[in-house]
């Protein structure tokens, strides 16, 4: 069993942000030392690496450890820290989960009332302002388990992501991405046929648009599909949009940003503990989104765990 450690382990991400990773994650570390924040620093070199770089971590002790970049990179560590938790049966409990938002999407510190800026993430760090936030585990149809922080879905929700994520592979890192990927998506998309169970019952079942679930309110660069979701009250929220004509849809775009997208007429929402989401037919197998990123393909189960981690937590 290694040593238990208190310093700090970062997993820098040198892509995130446009490449403007460096020229901020430099200065981020002067105010570390400044502060007295004991740390050592570790760089990706590829995707999925910080999964790795966050077990080897944990393995050798370190119980705080913090991504430096956007919502796909604390997505990873967030993965790599929960499979060797199962692994060994450490307590998630026992770790501390940060991220320096560098990246292009950072939505999951909106939902932790962390401010967008690195010195005052540092603070937080600095101050151990932290509190808890649940873990959501997902089982998808190619047998797969993943982690989910913050916001995920199908449909609508994950060709979004997709888009987003094949233009910032083309170097496009411009925060407009979100909102062209949106547009796109919405003259672009068909339904696709689902059914829906949320603790065992059946909520829906038919074809749908989309449908987003969400430990945290916010995602796709401000959009809010769940606004009343809180990643620490021990529930998962859920929005399905039925199918409808695009004229109707239209009209209920502004809610999203608005987050009242839940008083809508068109909209079927709630909160359980466990989602079950299933095609009803081979070609409504659709791609499933965690954090921004693909994460296989339907059916679906997600479920809130009852186990947490400490995250920073900013005032309210």
């Amino acid at each position: 069993m290694s040593e238990i450690k208190s310093t700090w382990y970062f997993i820098v991400n040198p892509r995130a942000g446009s490449g403007k990773t460096m020229s901020e994650w430099v200065p981020a570390e002067h105010l570390l030392e400044k502060k007295g924040v004991p740390f050592v620093t570790a760089m990706t070199d590829h995707k999925k690496h910080a999964v790795t770089l966050a077990r080897e971590a944990a393995a050798s002790g370190y119980r705080r450890i913090a991504a430096v970049g956007g919502d796909g990179s604390l997505h990873e560590v967030l993965g790599g820290i929960c499979d060797w938790c199962t692994e060994t049966g450490t307590p998630t409990e026992d770790f501390f989960l940060a991220v320096i938002p560098i990246g292009s999407g950072n939505d999951w510190i909106k939902s932790c009332r962390v401010p967008d800026d690195v010195a005052g993430v540092v603070d937080l760090i600095a101050t151990e302002s932290f509190g808890w936030m649940d873990i959501l585990r997902a089982t998808t149809g190619d047998g797969r388990t993943a982690w989910m922080a913050n916001c995920g879905g199908v449909g609508f929700d994950s060709h979004v992501c997709e888009r987003v994520n094949q233009q910032k592979e083309r170097g496009m890192r411009d925060k407009m991405i979100y909102l062209n990927s949106l547009l796109y998506t919405i003259f672009h998309l068909k339904a696709i046929s689902m059914l829906v169970r949320a603790d065992g019952q059946e909520i829906f079942s038919g074809k749908a648009l989309s449908l987003a679930v969400g430990n945290g309110p916010y995602s796709g660069g401000g959009m809010r599909q769940v606004p009343l979701a809180a990643n620490d009250d021990g529930l998962l929220d859920y929005m399905v949009v039925p199918k409808t004509k695009l004229s109707r849809l239209m009209k209920e775009i502004p809610r999203l940003f608005a987050g009242t997208v839940h008083e809508s007429a068109l909209i079927r929402s709630g909160r359980c503990r466990t989602l079950e989401i299933a095609p009803l037919d081979k070609a409504s197998a659709d791609i499933i989104e965690f954090d921004g990123e693909i994460e296989g393909h339907l059916p679906l189960t997600l479920e809130v765990t009852g186990t947490r981690i400490r995250v920073p937590r900013g005032r309210a």
